[in-house]
Order: structure tokens, then sequence, then C-alpha cells
């Protein structure tokens, strides 16, 4: 008696008529075991040979299928049928004299090659794996396994690699959120049987990861192109804190997340999969080019639309990616920010602390906006700046001269940034209170220099150790060019100390030029000629008198003073048509019989006419006639001087005094001078018979408004910056050497809630000459140690000195130190006590800056460093990825020196 069985697919079908006709079987019929249901007949072309499909639920059926047969035709019966009831007649017409079996697996070994067996896994999967083998064949076939079994492995990667149109090595978490990306590949996945599509997900999380599974949940709901916004939400939703408010929206929004996923909770393993998946596309897509950052931030947006629908857009300042994400922790940076500016005194160090974690959550966001970032940077830096106190004001113009080139220049820097603001709103207001905080100490310290300026001016006191203008020439550039050395003097017109700080920071960063400063002590600064304008102080400068005039004055009293030497201004500069200079200057810069070449530099003095000087960084990509210049003058010793500096517009915030002259920032003594002006008279002052009446406030001008000024009494356009530089060689000038870190502690420095108030900074002392010097390596961490001075350093405030007294006093420590090349143990000590106080980190500047090594030798110093405390190979000292962080394992250090307490 016949046993019911299933309908025959027509791929089955064609597979086993494919098989038998290679078999080479001369029976004109094959009766297989099957349904015969469906249309009448079917007819197959296969290799050329005509092949009819004939339904046959009788033995009646069967023999009329045989009579009717055409010549050359070959038939195939499907019957449910069982050779007893189709008879030993019938059975003789048929392959095999038998009816024959439909067995998806002998298709399966068929269709890959003939292979001699079936990985066991294989089979145990499931009949839906071969009968998916059958029906999605590609026209081509299924690739042949590498070797004699079929592995489970080689057949579900084919198969899933056909079903999704993806090549079988993609078939990962990358490949498959790329996949994502395109609908029309995703449609055939979305057609297949349930067990088919649980099958293909099942195999999936083993090749993909977890992230597989809502993945493919979210295509088979129709919301397939939503895979990245969904995996980048997920990631926010699935790993919310637990309790409290967000905890609840979270789950709100997990339930109004699931439908989109057909239904689907990922458990948090799987939403967490999908969310770093979802975010390395976003990475690789955003460096993948210009039409990658806009397919990307179409994503982000479609992701943030998204979160606006299931309502978690408050959640979105979790996220690392999301534009919404960086805005909201930018405004919590705003509120701590806020929070952080005193209303009085000093800032309080908890809630700077806690300002300086919310900047670091703004660093960390991957879609930060840089330039939003560097001012919020600023502003920490700022309020840094706010918790030092301000101490006793300056007992003479000198002290005040050193305080804006050591302190207050960098807070004009920073300043600009926060008063250039944010475009946000509450970011913006945080910013405005934060600046009139540091406004109103900074007037303070305007007010105060101006009122030295006036009096040393009228006194007409002799200048002593305080550098002026008309003194550059005979003070500086004199004695250089006495030692042989040729000079190369860049008279940088309008720059103040604010832009000299970015400005030296671009040219020193490579190596290639070194700063010097006298005896290597602190930097110092020169005072403008009265009033601070171009006409009157760089004539004064490069006269090395006070005068006042013009380019023709200038030419003629620098020829005077050097007649061999060579005056630019702009217009010699300037070259033809693919030539960064002009042949004559650098014929000029070439010759040895040219001592000195002065080159006047207008670039950010023109910015206040016609740009925005406070906002843009001045360094050598920005006045690219400086790096034109440095490239053909590295056998000289470069000068950078300024004539004045300025200040900027200050929008609304402006004042406009009246006044007789059409000068921007002085005018005459007509009128007596008001609260924020100050007269000044005396032979410095250039202009106006000898007596004028300058302004101190930043915010006051007597002129039309431009973008920037200067000609006032505020230091910001009165002290002129001083960098002398050397190709390399700190010992290029007798009497001269390799400077410190130049930036203040507030500026690198985090602050902990504990930090008490740091004293008003003391006038530095010069460093005596030093009787050797610590030879720089090529590298951070090259074999060779560097040479280091045997002198003490200055140490700070030391946190662990039983451990530091320890390691020097060591027997392990002794043997390795290399008497050829040996690290001062002063040294040593500065470098790890700085490094303990830090929390067993520090920066290399702070390094340098408080183990007084120069600057530019402190790469070498910590090469030396550790090279000393490596032993057999273990890291001590790391340095981290910024590449300006160093680190100490304290804990490898007492076990590799056998520090521990017996």
């Amino acid at each position: 008696m016949s046993v019911p069985v299933g309908v025959a697919q027509p791929d089955a079908i064609r597979r086993k008529v494919e098989a038998w006709l290679a078999e080479g079987d001369p029976a004109d019929a094959i009766a297989l075991t099957a349904r015969p249901d469906g249309p009448a007949e079917t007819v197959l072309s296969i290799n050329g040979c005509r092949v009819r499909v004939v339904p046959c639920p009788t033995p009646l059926a069967a023999r009329a299928a045989l009579h009717d047969r055409a010549d050359g035709e070959r038939l195939v019966l499907l019957t449910e049928l069982t050779d007893s009831e189709l008879g030993d007649g019938l059975l003789a017409h048929l392959s095999k004299q038998t009816v024959r079996k439909i067995d998806p697996w002998d298709l399966v070994r068929q269709m890959f090659g003939g292979v001699a067996a079936l990985d066991p896994t294989l089979v145990r999967v499931g009949r839906w794996v071969a009968n998916a083998l059958t029906d999605h064949a590609p026209a081509d076939g299924w690739p042949a396994p590498p070797g004699a079994i079929l592995t489970r492995d080689h057949a579900l990667r084919s198969l899933t690699s056909e079903l999704l149109d993806l090549p079988p090595a993609e078939l990962d978490d990358s490949g498959l959120v790329q996949w994502s990306t395109d609908a029309r590949r995703q449609l055939r996945f979305t057609q297949l049987p349930e067990a088919v599509a649980d099958g293909i997900t099942a195999y999936l999380t083993g090749t993909a990861g977890h992230a597989a599974v809502p993945m493919m949940a979210a295509v088979r709901a129709g919301h397939g192109v939503d895979v990245i916004p969904l995996g980048l939400l997920a990631g926010l939703l699935w790993s919310a804190g637990s309790g409290g408010a967000v905890q609840v929206e979270a789950a709100v929004g997990r339930t109004r997340l699931e439908p989109r996923f057909g239904g689907l909770r990922p458990s948090p393993q799987q939403a967490e999969s999908l969310h770093q998946a979802a975010e390395a596309w976003v990475y690789r897509t955003v460096e993948s080019g210009d039409n990658g950052r806009d397919e990307a931030m179409r994503m982000l947006r479609r992701a943030e639309a998204i979160a606006a629908e299931i309502g978690i857009t408050a959640m979105l300042g979790a996220s690392t990616v999301l534009p919404s994400g960086f805005v909201q922790r930018l405004r919590a940076f705003a509120d701590a920010v806020r929070l952080a500016v005193p209303a009085g005194g000093s800032a309080h160090p908890a809630a700077v602390a806690r300002a300086q974690s919310a900047l670091a959550t703004v660093e960390e966001h991957r879609a930060a906006e840089l330039r939003r970032v560097e001012t919020a940077r600023m502003a920490v830096r700022l309020l840094r700046w706010l918790h030092t106190t301000d101490g006793r004001p300056p007992a003479t113009l000198l002290d005040a001269l050193h305080r804006q080139v050591r302190q207050d220049g960098w807070v004009d820097r920073a300043r600009l940034d926060i008063f250039a603001g944010d475009p946000d709103s509450q970011v913006a207001e945080a910013y405005r209170l934060l600046h009139r905080a540091v406004d109103a100490r900074r007037s303070r310290h305007d007010q105060q220099f101006a009122a030295l300026l006036a009096a040393a001016t009228s006194a007409e006191t002799q200048p002593g150790a305080l550098l002026r203008v008309e003194d550059v020439l005979d003070r500086v550039v004199q004695p250089i060019l006495d030692t042989g050395r040729r000079v190369l003097l860049l008279v940088m017109d309008g720059m103040g100390v604010a832009a000299a700080t970015e400005l030296a920071e671009s040219v020193t960063r490579n190596g290639a030029w070194v700063e010097l400063t006298p005896d290597g002590g602190p930097r110092t600064g020169v005072l403008a000629a009265l009033p601070t304008v171009t006409e009157a102080s760089r004539c004064s400068l490069l006269s090395g008198r006070i005068a006042a005039g013009g380019q023709q004055a200038e030419r003629k009293a620098f020829q005077q003073r050097f007649a061999a030497g060579r005056l630019l201004h702009k217009s010699a500069l300037r070259a033809g048509a693919g030539a960064a200079l002009d042949p004559d200057v650098l014929a000029a810069l070439d010759d040895p019989s040219i001592p000195l070449v002065a080159a006047v530099i207008n670039t950010i003095d023109d910015a206040l006419d016609r740009s925005d000087p406070g906002t843009t960084v001045w360094g050598d990509d920005t006045i690219t006639a400086v790096g034109d210049l440095l490239a053909s003058a590295a056998d000289r010793v470069v000068i950078v001087v300024s004539d004045h500096g300025h200040v900027v517009d200050r929008g609304p915030e402006s004042v406009t005094l009246p006044s007789a002259s059409g000068e921007n920032r002085w005018r005459p003594p007509t009128d007596p001078p008001g609260d924020a002006e100050v007269a000044v008279a005396g032979s410095r002052v250039a202009l106006g018979g000898g007596s004028v009446v300058l302004p101190w406030r930043e915010e006051v001008r007597y002129g039309p408004r431009k973008a920037g000024y200067h000609g006032g009494a505020a230091p910001a356009e009165a002290v002129i910056p001083l960098l002398v530089l050397s190709a390399g060689d700190d010992l290029a000038v007798p009497g001269w050497a390799g400077a410190p870190v130049a930036s203040p502690d507030w500026w690198r420095e985090p602050l902990t809630e504990s930090t008490p108030p740091p004293a008003d900074p003391a006038p530095a002392t010069r460093r005596r000459p030093r009787k050797s010097v610590e030879q720089q390596t090529d590298g951070l961490f090259d074999l060779m140690p560097a040479v280091v001075a045997p002198t003490a350093a200055p140490q700070p405030v030391p946190t662990a000195p039983d451990l530091v007294a320890a390691l020097l006093s060591s027997e392990r420590y002794a043997q390795r130190r290399d008497p050829r090349l040996p690290l001062a143990d002063e040294r040593v000590a500065a470098l790890l006590n700085t490094l303990i106080a830090g929390g067993d980190r520090a920066t290399l500047d702070t390094l340098a800056a408080r183990s007084g090594v120069p600057a530019h030798r402190i790469n070498g110093t910590i090469t030396a460093l550790r090279r000393l405390l490596q032993v057999e190979g273990y890291p001590v000292l790391t340095l981290d990825a910024d590449g300006r962080t160093v680190h100490l394992n304290r804990a490898l250090l007492i076990e590799q020196f056998e520090l521990e307490p017996r």
C-alpha cells in the first residue's frame, strides 16, 4: 500500500534528473516518489535533452505516459505508488526497475561536485539546509569543498553567501553591517521561509557574533536599512545605568524600539555587539573620504530621528558618535563651567576638577568639532588660572612685563577663544560668564601695568634689565653678530605675546628649531615705544633709538646702523609664479657677506584691518612667510620680535570715546585722561609732541571700527615678544641656552579637588650657565641614554621620598647606572617625584618644567630614565598614545628594584 509523501520541489526534481542523466542510464523513464500534484505536465531541457515530467497518480496514468513518449524524449513519472502497485510490466521500462526516492542529501553531494561524504554535523543541522541548497543553487553551481567531505561550514557559508549576495569572506559583523545599507540585497532574505531565515541567522551568530541576531531580526521586520541607526541607539538603551529617571527612560525606549526588531528584545550582549559594529562602521566610513562622510552623516541623522520618534533624545549625550551627543556633552560641560566660575576670589578646586572631567567627556566624542573642543580646553585653562591667587601687584615695570610674557599672555591666548565663543546659546552663556570673570582680573593687571608704564616713562628711569624696543639691536642682535654668527631678524608687525606663544610652538614642534633664552631662563619680552603704533615702535626698533617714520626712514636708519645688512619689507619678499620667496631674498640669506637680514612680515597687522585676528591660530602655516624664510636660514640665528601687539574688537562691548585725532588707540592730551585712560609723557613717546593719552582698557577706541587695534597702553599692545631660535644647536650663542617649558603650570596641568590655590608666581631667576649639556637622542625611546648635567635640578614637593630614596640607594640601581653617560641622581629624583605627585603620570612639559630640563631635551632625558629603570625589558615607564604623557608603573618599579619593605 502506498505511503503518503510530500510534494517534490521543482529544483529537487531537476537536480535528481541531472544526476540520473549523468549516470548514463539507458532507461527512457525514471519514476520518483513524490505527490503527483501541480501542473499536468512540465517540460525540462537539460543539456540539450528534452525531459517531460508527468504526474502519475495511477498505474494507468503511468502506462499512458510511457505510451505517449516521443522519440528521443525522457520521462519523469511522479507517483506515490509503490513498486508492487506499479507492477513488473511498468517497472521494466523504468530506471533501476524501481521507484526511486529524491534524497535531498544525495542531491547536495551531487551539487557540490560529487563529494564522497557529508559532515555529520551538517546533516544534524536539519533537512532545511538540503532543501535550501537545492532550491537556491546558483546557475554556475556551488563551489566544491577543498576536501572529499562537505563540511558544515563550507555548505552553510556557501548558502548564506548566495542568499545574502555577500562574498563568503565578508560574513562577519562589519560585512553584515555594510550589507544592511543595501535594501536590494536584503529583499531575497526577507522572502525566505522562516526555518531557512532562522537557520541562516543562527549560522551568522557564529561568524558575525551576537550582533547578527538583532541585525537579521530588523531585516526580517522590514527595517534592515536602519540597522546602523538602531545599533547606535541600542548601545545607549541597553547600557543605561540602573535606577533613576535614566533607567526608566531607557526601559521605555527599549519597548518602543523592539517593533523595529520584529518584536525581538535583544539581550544586553546582542545590543552591545550591534552597537560596536555600528560605531565601527561609522568610523570606517567617515575615514573613507567625502562620500563616506556624507553617508555616515545620513546614518547619524537617521539615528537621531528615530531617537526623537521614540522619545530618547535626552539620552543621546551618552553616544560617542551622534552629533546631538556632542552638543549635549558640551552643554553639560558648560553647566560645569558656569558652576566653577568664581563670584569673587579664586575658583574652587573641586568645581574646576568637575569641569575638567566634563571636558574629558567632550574630548572622547568621536564627532567632536575640533574648534569647539579647543575652545572648551581654553575655558578649563582659564578656570585653572582663576584658581591661582592673584598676588601682590608688580613692584616694577619689568615685573609687570614678565607677568604678561609668562602668565597673562597665555591668558590672552585662551581668552580670545572664549570671546569668539560657541554657536550654542547655553554654552555661549557659560563662556560669557567665564570671560567676564577673567576680564575682571585681567583689567586689574592692565591698569597696574599702565600705571607703572606711565610712571617709568615720565621719570625717564634707566631700563636696567628691562629690554626696550630701541635697545634690541644693541642688546640682542649686535652681541650675537659679535660672536661671528649671522642673524635673520623677523619683525612680526602687530604680534603680541599671545600670538607669539602659538608661533613658537609651531616653529619648534618638530625639533628642527630650538628656542634659546638668556642663560636658559624663562622667556623675557620687550617694551614697545609709545604710542604702540607701527610708525613709532617699528621705526624705533630698526633705528636703534626712539624715532617715528615710515619704511623710507626705517631703511635709512637701518642702513646707517648695518651697512652690510639687508632690510626687506613686504614688497621685497614677494616672488613671481612658482616661487615662495624672491630670488634676491634667497641670495641674501645665503650670502656670508651679509651678516644681518631683517624681514618685516605684516600678516598679523594686516589681519587687524581685514580679517579676524582673534580666532586665527598664528603658526608657520598661517604666516607662511615665516616657514619659507626659516627653510632658507638654517645657518643663521633667528630672532623673532615685534613692533607692538594688538587688542581685538570687542563688538557690542566696545566703548568709543571722543578724540580730536583720527587714531584708534591714542589721542593728544587735549582733555585729561578718564577712568579707562592714562596720560604718558617722556622721551619714549615718539608722537604727539612727547605727550599722549593712552587707553589701558582693551574695549576702548577712538576711531572707526576694525577687527583689531593697537596704540594704547594695554600690555597686550605694549609688551613685545622676543624669541631666539637656533637650528638644533642650543649652544649656538654664548650667554643663551635651551629654553625651559614656556607655558605656566595652569596651562597644562589638571587640578585635583584638594589642590590649594598656588601663590602668585615669583619672578623667575636665571639659571647658572651649565658646564655640561644633556645630549638629545633621536627619539623618545632610543636605545642610547642621554647625557645630563650633574647639577641639582629644582624638585617638586616629593610625595613618596622614601621610595625614591630607596631606589637611589639600591644595589640594582647602582649596577644599572651607566658610568659613561650618567643620569644625575638629583634629576632622577626630580622626575620620579613629579610622576608620583601626579598620580604616576605627567606630561613631558611638566616633567621638563619641574625637573629643570630644557624643553627640547626632555625626550632624550626620558629615554635615559626609561633605559635606566627598564630591567630585563619590563616597561616601568611608558608613553601614552597622545605622545605627550609619561606613565610610571610604580608596582613594577618596586618589584624590579626589590624595594619592598623587609
